[in-house]
């Protein structure tokens, strides 16, 4: 019989390795010789078989003090080890693999199955998305809105039992009240155990016999919900808010889901936005380009006084600070920006026509600098 090789040469890992360190390498070599991933191989089931010793014994603090002062022995009932003392029996043997505990739940996490108990612990309820229009201004200055949508809640008829008013749930009989069952399976290298969610009661733990007439049996039901929300001052078109707990209602003791509210704002007639700021365009008639005036300049409030200087060419950009949006959560507001376009008079009478030429003399050579520059 060939002499067995280090544990730790076998697993490809140094003696001062961790906990950590020895899982890791075990699970890469497990799945690389893992008869389900080499069908029909000796050569691969030996090692398999190989590395699964090596795991038992290294990964339990009590057996991997033994190997490393006996070595082999220490599990040999004919030496004098701790073995032959009847410490570790073998491995409680390891010819079948026994039940393989940390083992069993690797194999799961490659080849399916794992432990589905935590089905019957508490469940986060779902997240809920819904759209609300605005209009311009309310999404600037805020407002108080009603949605409606539907969510997921405790059958009123049963109380999220699901079974029938004066009846009461079971305990699944196949399962325990566990909510997951265990099967065994021989295989070539001994018995296999694995668990997965219990088919009768389906994870629950529970069966129903006499099922809720409104629920069917579910313990829930999908109902309409009006709730009123705010909508803060300055929130932005695809901005979505969260009402926390208005979500679908959570199981077994969960905590509830949120309902996300994405905003759509609606577009202005006058003005657009960018961040917090507002921008518009603002008529201004020739004389008072010209000349200068005062303008009234519209805002979301209300219109305010703003003197234009003389000579104002048509395309210049004036700013109002604090005339824009509100900041979310600040009494601070963005600015507003206001575009003067020159409005050149059309349909003149022959009078205009004759004082705007006289008025064209009079100028002489004070004409365009742009047009100097281009001519």
């Amino acid at each position: 019989m060939a002499e067995k090789r280090d544990y730790y040469e076998v697993l490809g890992i140094d003696k001062s390795a961790d906990e950590a360190a020895i899982k890791k390498a075990y699970r890469s070599m497990a799945k690389k010789y893992h008869p389900d991933v080499n069908p029909g191989d000796k050569d691969a089931e030996e090692k398999f078989k190989e590395v699964s010793e090596a795991y038992e014994v290294l990964s339990d603090a009590q057996k991997r003090a033994a190997y490393d002062q006996y070595g082999h022995a220490a599990f040999d009932p004919g030496a004098g080890g701790a073995g032959g003392a009847g410490g570790f029996g073998g491995f409680g043997g390891f010819g079948g693999f026994g039940d393989f505990g940390d083992i069993g739940d690797i194999f799961s996490s490659f080849f399916g199955g794992g432990n589905s108990a935590r089905r019957n612990g508490p469940v986060r309820g779902g997240d809920i998305r819904v759209h609300l229009g605005v209009t311009f201004e309310e999404a600037a200055k805020g407002t108080k809105k009603t949605v409606t949508y539907a969510r997921v809640e405790e059958c009123p008829e049963c109380g999220a039992t699901g079974a029938k008013k004066g009846t009461a749930p079971e305990t699944c009989k196949k399962c325990g009240g566990l909510g997951t069952v265990r099967t065994q399976q021989r295989t070539i290298l001994g018995v296999m155990q694995s668990t997965s969610t219990c088919p009768d009661c389906n994870g629950r733990g529970k069966t129903v016999s006499d099922p809720c007439g409104n629920c069917r049996g579910k313990g829930y039901v999908r109902l309409s919900k009006k709730l009123e929300v705010t909508v803060p001052a300055g929130i932005d078109d695809g901005q979505t808010m969260s009402v926390r707990g208005q979500g679908d209602v959570g199981r077994a003791g969960g905590s509830p889901g949120d309902l996300l509210v994405t905003v759509s704002v609606r577009p202005h007639h006058l003005f657009e936005r960018s961040g917090y700021d507002l921008y518009c365009e603002v008529p201004l008639s020739f004389p008072e380009a010209a000349l200068g005036a005062e303008l009234r300049v519209p805002t979301l409030d209300e219109d305010v006084e703003y003197k234009i200087p003389a000579g104002t060419q048509s395309g210049t950009v004036f700013t109002i600070r604090g005339k824009g949006v509100q900041k979310l959560n600040s009494k601070n507001k963005g600015d507003l920006h206001f575009t003067v376009v020159v409005e050149t008079p059309k349909n003149l009478s022959q009078k205009q026509k004759e004082l705007m030429l006289e008025f064209a003399e009079t100028l002489g050579e004070k004409k365009s600098k742009f047009k100097k520059k281009l001519f």
